[in-house]
Protein backbone atom coordinates (compact mmCIF):
# COMPACT_ATOMS: atom_id res chain seq x y z
CA UNK A 1 0.00 0.00 0.00
CA UNK A 2 1.41 3.44 -0.85
CA UNK A 3 2.39 5.59 2.11
CA UNK A 4 -0.10 8.24 1.10
CA UNK A 5 -3.00 5.81 1.23
CA UNK A 6 -5.10 6.17 4.36
CA UNK A 7 -6.59 3.31 6.30
CA UNK A 8 -10.40 3.55 6.53
CA UNK A 9 -11.48 3.90 10.18
CA UNK A 10 -13.96 1.06 9.69
CA UNK A 11 -11.08 -1.36 9.06
CA UNK A 12 -9.37 -0.55 12.40
CA UNK A 13 -10.46 -2.74 15.33
CA UNK A 14 -12.20 -0.93 18.17
CA UNK A 15 -9.62 0.44 20.58
CA UNK A 16 -8.90 3.31 22.92
CA UNK A 17 -7.63 6.46 21.26
CA UNK A 18 -4.71 6.61 23.71
CA UNK A 19 -3.36 4.02 26.11
CA UNK A 20 -3.54 6.51 29.00
CA UNK A 21 -7.33 6.26 28.79
CA UNK A 22 -7.04 3.01 30.72
CA UNK A 23 -6.89 5.30 33.76
CA UNK A 24 -10.28 6.68 32.73
CA UNK A 25 -11.73 3.18 32.36
CA UNK A 26 -10.36 2.25 35.79
CA UNK A 27 -12.18 5.18 37.40
CA UNK A 28 -15.39 4.44 35.49
CA UNK A 29 -15.34 0.81 36.66
CA UNK A 30 -14.24 1.42 40.26
CA UNK A 31 -16.86 4.02 41.18
CA UNK A 32 -19.96 1.79 40.74
CA UNK A 33 -18.19 -1.13 42.42
CA UNK A 34 -17.56 1.00 45.52
CA UNK A 35 -21.19 2.12 45.56
CA UNK A 36 -22.43 -1.45 45.16
CA UNK A 37 -20.17 -2.79 47.94
CA UNK A 38 -21.36 -0.15 50.41
CA UNK A 39 -24.98 -0.69 49.36
CA UNK A 40 -24.66 -4.36 50.31
CA UNK A 41 -22.26 -4.17 53.29
CA UNK A 42 -22.72 -0.72 54.80
CA UNK A 43 -21.09 2.70 54.75
CA UNK A 44 -17.29 2.78 55.17
CA UNK A 45 -15.75 6.21 55.64
CA UNK A 46 -12.56 5.68 53.64
CA UNK A 47 -14.42 4.00 50.77
CA UNK A 48 -16.85 6.90 50.78
CA UNK A 49 -13.91 9.32 50.58
CA UNK A 50 -12.59 7.42 47.55
CA UNK A 51 -16.08 7.53 46.03
CA UNK A 52 -16.27 11.31 46.46
CA UNK A 53 -12.89 11.68 44.79
CA UNK A 54 -13.97 9.47 41.90
CA UNK A 55 -17.02 11.68 41.30
CA UNK A 56 -14.51 14.43 40.47
CA UNK A 57 -12.75 12.04 38.12
CA UNK A 58 -15.99 11.20 36.31
CA UNK A 59 -16.60 14.89 35.67
CA UNK A 60 -13.13 15.32 34.18
CA UNK A 61 -13.51 12.17 32.06
CA UNK A 62 -16.81 13.57 30.79
CA UNK A 63 -15.03 16.82 29.88
CA UNK A 64 -12.20 15.00 28.10
CA UNK A 65 -14.54 12.64 26.25
CA UNK A 66 -16.52 15.61 24.93
CA UNK A 67 -13.42 17.22 23.46
CA UNK A 68 -11.85 14.03 22.11
CA UNK A 69 -13.87 10.86 21.90
CA UNK A 70 -12.31 8.00 23.82
CA UNK A 71 -12.84 5.22 21.28
CA UNK A 72 -11.73 4.90 17.67
CA UNK A 73 -11.93 2.27 14.97
CA UNK A 74 -14.69 -0.16 14.05
CA UNK A 75 -17.93 0.39 16.00
CA UNK A 76 -16.41 3.42 17.77
CA UNK A 77 -19.60 5.42 17.25
CA UNK A 78 -21.56 2.99 19.36
CA UNK A 79 -18.77 2.61 21.91
CA UNK A 80 -18.57 6.38 22.35
CA UNK A 81 -22.35 6.64 22.70
CA UNK A 82 -22.33 3.86 25.28
CA UNK A 83 -19.62 5.78 27.14
CA UNK A 84 -21.85 8.88 27.07
CA UNK A 85 -24.66 6.91 28.69
CA UNK A 86 -22.36 5.33 31.27
CA UNK A 87 -21.03 8.78 32.21
CA UNK A 88 -24.61 10.04 32.47
CA UNK A 89 -25.48 7.20 34.83
CA UNK A 90 -22.41 7.74 37.03
CA UNK A 91 -22.48 11.53 36.98
CA UNK A 92 -26.17 12.05 37.61
CA UNK A 93 -26.63 14.44 34.71
CA UNK A 94 -26.76 14.14 30.91
CA UNK A 95 -23.41 14.38 29.16
CA UNK A 96 -24.75 16.36 26.19
CA UNK A 97 -24.75 19.55 28.30
CA UNK A 98 -21.00 19.93 27.92
CA UNK A 99 -21.34 20.66 24.22
CA UNK A 100 -23.49 23.84 24.38
CA UNK A 101 -22.19 25.03 27.76
CA UNK A 102 -18.49 24.24 27.52
CA UNK A 103 -17.51 23.89 23.87
CA UNK A 104 -20.06 26.22 22.29
CA UNK A 105 -19.87 28.86 25.02
CA UNK A 106 -16.83 28.70 27.29
CA UNK A 107 -14.21 27.57 24.79
CA UNK A 108 -15.59 29.86 22.14
CA UNK A 109 -15.53 33.02 24.27
CA UNK A 110 -12.76 32.15 26.78
CA UNK A 111 -14.11 33.91 29.86
CA UNK A 112 -14.80 37.12 27.91
CA UNK A 113 -17.92 39.27 28.25
CA UNK A 114 -19.76 36.95 25.84
CA UNK A 115 -19.16 33.88 28.04
CA UNK A 116 -22.51 33.60 29.80
CA UNK A 117 -20.99 31.82 32.84
CA UNK A 118 -17.98 34.13 33.22
CA UNK A 119 -17.01 34.47 36.87
CA UNK A 120 -17.14 38.27 36.93
CA UNK A 121 -20.75 38.31 35.70
CA UNK A 122 -22.04 37.51 39.17
CA UNK A 123 -21.39 40.15 41.80
CA UNK A 124 -18.32 41.64 40.15
CA UNK A 125 -14.75 40.45 39.65
CA UNK A 126 -14.24 38.37 42.79
CA UNK A 127 -12.05 35.54 43.99
CA UNK A 128 -13.09 34.53 47.48
CA UNK A 129 -14.83 31.74 49.38
CA UNK A 130 -18.38 33.04 48.97
CA UNK A 131 -17.88 33.53 45.23
CA UNK A 132 -16.51 30.00 44.90
CA UNK A 133 -19.44 28.47 46.80
CA UNK A 134 -22.05 30.51 44.92
CA UNK A 135 -20.64 30.10 41.42
CA UNK A 136 -22.07 26.61 40.69
CA UNK A 137 -25.61 27.81 41.47
CA UNK A 138 -25.11 31.03 39.52
CA UNK A 139 -23.71 29.16 36.53
CA UNK A 140 -26.54 26.61 36.55
CA UNK A 141 -29.06 29.47 36.63
CA UNK A 142 -27.78 30.91 33.34
CA UNK A 143 -26.78 27.65 31.66
CA UNK A 144 -30.07 25.79 31.91
CA UNK A 145 -31.92 28.27 29.66
CA UNK A 146 -29.09 27.69 27.18
CA UNK A 147 -29.69 23.92 27.35
CA UNK A 148 -33.42 24.39 26.77
CA UNK A 149 -32.85 26.59 23.72
CA UNK A 150 -30.27 24.14 22.36
CA UNK A 151 -32.60 21.19 22.84
CA UNK A 152 -35.42 23.08 21.14
CA UNK A 153 -33.18 23.66 18.13
CA UNK A 154 -32.27 19.97 18.06
CA UNK A 155 -35.92 18.92 18.21
CA UNK A 156 -36.75 21.11 15.22
CA UNK A 157 -33.76 20.32 13.02
CA UNK A 158 -32.10 17.10 14.29
CA UNK A 159 -34.77 14.92 15.91
CA UNK A 160 -32.43 11.92 16.15
CA UNK A 161 -29.92 13.92 18.22
CA UNK A 162 -32.81 15.26 20.31
CA UNK A 163 -33.96 11.72 21.12
CA UNK A 164 -30.36 10.81 22.03
CA UNK A 165 -30.24 13.66 24.55
CA UNK A 166 -33.68 12.81 25.93
CA UNK A 167 -32.48 9.25 26.39
CA UNK A 168 -29.76 10.56 28.69
CA UNK A 169 -32.36 12.43 30.76
CA UNK A 170 -34.45 9.28 30.91
CA UNK A 171 -31.52 7.18 32.11
CA UNK A 172 -30.50 9.70 34.76
CA UNK A 173 -33.96 10.36 36.21
CA UNK A 174 -35.00 6.73 35.84
CA UNK A 175 -31.94 5.54 37.77
CA UNK A 176 -32.63 7.98 40.60
CA UNK A 177 -36.29 6.98 40.75
CA UNK A 178 -35.49 3.26 40.81
CA UNK A 179 -32.84 3.58 43.53
CA UNK A 180 -35.04 5.81 45.67
CA UNK A 181 -37.84 3.25 45.44
CA UNK A 182 -35.49 0.41 46.46
CA UNK A 183 -33.98 2.24 49.46
CA UNK A 184 -34.25 6.02 49.59
CA UNK A 185 -31.72 6.44 52.41
CA UNK A 186 -29.00 4.44 50.66
CA UNK A 187 -29.81 6.11 47.35
CA UNK A 188 -29.46 9.56 48.90
CA UNK A 189 -26.23 8.89 50.81
CA UNK A 190 -24.43 6.56 48.42
CA UNK A 191 -25.55 7.87 45.02
CA UNK A 192 -27.28 11.24 44.91
CA UNK A 193 -25.15 13.22 47.39
CA UNK A 194 -21.86 12.01 45.84
CA UNK A 195 -23.15 12.86 42.37
CA UNK A 196 -24.15 16.36 43.51
CA UNK A 197 -20.69 16.68 45.05
CA UNK A 198 -19.13 15.85 41.69
CA UNK A 199 -21.40 18.30 39.88
CA UNK A 200 -20.44 21.04 42.33
CA UNK A 201 -16.78 20.58 41.45
CA UNK A 202 -17.58 20.34 37.75
CA UNK A 203 -19.13 23.82 37.85
CA UNK A 204 -16.89 25.32 40.54
CA UNK A 205 -13.77 24.45 38.53
CA UNK A 206 -14.63 27.36 36.24
CA UNK A 207 -14.26 29.71 39.21
CA UNK A 208 -10.98 28.14 40.30
CA UNK A 209 -9.50 28.40 36.82
CA UNK A 210 -10.74 31.85 35.82
CA UNK A 211 -11.58 34.08 38.81
CA UNK A 212 -9.35 37.19 38.72
CA UNK A 213 -7.96 36.18 35.31
CA UNK A 214 -8.11 38.59 32.37
CA UNK A 215 -11.18 37.81 30.28
CA UNK A 216 -10.72 40.53 27.69
CA UNK A 217 -10.61 39.49 24.03
CA UNK A 218 -7.17 40.73 23.01
CA UNK A 219 -6.25 40.47 19.35
CA UNK A 220 -2.82 39.37 18.23
CA UNK A 221 -2.12 42.91 17.02
CA UNK A 222 -2.85 44.27 20.52
CA UNK A 223 -0.83 41.63 22.37
CA UNK A 224 2.43 43.55 22.72
CA UNK A 225 0.83 46.76 23.96
CA UNK A 226 -2.03 45.49 26.10
CA UNK A 227 -0.65 42.31 27.62
CA UNK A 228 -0.74 38.59 27.08
CA UNK A 229 -3.51 36.93 25.08
CA UNK A 230 -3.28 33.98 27.45
CA UNK A 231 -4.07 35.55 30.81
CA UNK A 232 -7.68 34.32 30.77
CA UNK A 233 -6.97 31.10 32.70
CA UNK A 234 -5.19 29.89 35.83
CA UNK A 235 -3.02 26.74 35.86
CA UNK A 236 -2.37 24.30 38.71
CA UNK A 237 0.82 22.27 38.53
CA UNK A 238 0.47 19.94 41.49
CA UNK A 239 -0.83 16.45 42.26
CA UNK A 240 -4.23 17.28 40.78
CA UNK A 241 -2.86 16.60 37.29
CA UNK A 242 -1.77 12.94 37.53
CA UNK A 243 -4.84 12.15 39.63
CA UNK A 244 -7.37 14.07 37.50
CA UNK A 245 -6.15 13.85 33.93
CA UNK A 246 -4.16 17.13 33.76
CA UNK A 247 -7.27 19.19 34.46
CA UNK A 248 -5.09 21.84 36.12
CA UNK A 249 -3.25 22.75 32.90
CA UNK A 250 -6.01 24.94 31.63
CA UNK A 251 -4.22 27.32 29.29
CA UNK A 252 -2.76 24.47 27.24
CA UNK A 253 -6.19 22.85 27.09
CA UNK A 254 -7.88 26.04 25.88
CA UNK A 255 -5.24 26.64 23.24
CA UNK A 256 -5.15 23.00 22.09
CA UNK A 257 -8.67 21.74 22.88
CA UNK A 258 -8.34 18.70 20.61
CA UNK A 259 -5.06 17.54 22.13
CA UNK A 260 -5.33 14.40 24.23
CA UNK A 261 -5.21 15.22 27.93
CA UNK A 262 -1.96 13.27 28.34
CA UNK A 263 -0.21 15.76 26.02
CA UNK A 264 -1.00 18.83 28.12
CA UNK A 265 1.98 18.49 30.47
CA UNK A 266 4.46 18.76 27.62
CA UNK A 267 2.53 21.63 26.01
CA UNK A 268 2.34 23.53 29.30
CA UNK A 269 6.03 23.08 30.09
CA UNK A 270 7.28 23.84 26.59
CA UNK A 271 4.98 26.65 25.48
CA UNK A 272 2.43 28.11 27.85
CA UNK A 273 3.89 28.38 31.36
CA UNK A 274 6.26 31.19 30.39
CA UNK A 275 3.65 33.05 28.33
CA UNK A 276 1.09 33.70 31.06
CA UNK A 277 1.33 36.06 34.00
CA UNK A 278 3.27 34.29 36.79
CA UNK A 279 0.35 34.92 39.14
CA UNK A 280 -1.69 32.47 37.04
CA UNK A 281 0.72 29.56 37.48
CA UNK A 282 -0.10 28.01 40.84
CA UNK A 283 1.31 24.95 42.58
CA UNK A 284 -1.17 22.62 44.24
CA UNK A 285 -4.93 23.15 43.98
CA UNK A 286 -5.71 22.57 47.66
CA UNK A 287 -2.89 24.86 48.93
CA UNK A 288 -4.20 27.54 46.58
CA UNK A 289 -7.74 27.16 47.93
CA UNK A 290 -6.53 27.20 51.53
CA UNK A 291 -4.44 30.33 50.94
CA UNK A 292 -6.93 32.36 48.89
CA UNK A 293 -10.31 31.25 50.24
CA UNK A 294 -9.41 30.68 53.90
CA UNK A 295 -6.24 32.71 54.45
CA UNK A 296 -7.72 35.53 52.40
CA UNK A 297 -10.46 35.91 55.02
CA UNK A 298 -7.77 37.08 57.46
CA UNK A 299 -4.75 38.29 55.52
CA UNK A 300 -4.94 40.67 52.58
CA UNK A 301 -1.59 39.38 51.32
CA UNK A 302 -3.11 35.89 50.82
CA UNK A 303 -5.70 37.16 48.36
CA UNK A 304 -5.22 37.05 44.61
CA UNK A 305 -5.12 40.22 42.52
CA UNK A 306 -7.37 40.79 39.56
CA UNK A 307 -5.79 41.05 36.12
CA UNK A 308 -8.90 42.70 34.69
CA UNK A 309 -8.88 46.48 34.08
CA UNK A 310 -11.66 48.12 36.17
CA UNK A 311 -13.69 49.14 33.11
CA UNK A 312 -13.86 45.53 31.90
CA UNK A 313 -15.28 44.08 35.13
CA UNK A 314 -18.88 43.72 34.15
Amino acid sequence: MPRSASIPPSSIPLRLRHWRDWQSLLYLATLPLIVLWQWQHGWVWWLYAVELFLTLGVGVIHHNHTHLRMWRGRHSRWANRATDYWLTLLQGHPTFVFWPAHVGNHHRYRHSERDIARTYRFGGDTNHLLGYLAHPLQAAWVLYPLFIRWLGNLRRHWPGAFRYCMGQYGLWLGSWAALLLIDWKKALVLVIIPQLHGLHWLLATNYLQHAHADGRRISRAQRDTEGSMLNYARNFEGLVNPLLFNIGLHTAHHERPHAHWSELTELHDRIYRRRVDPALNEGGLLPYMARVFLGGLVWRSARSRSLMPPMEKK
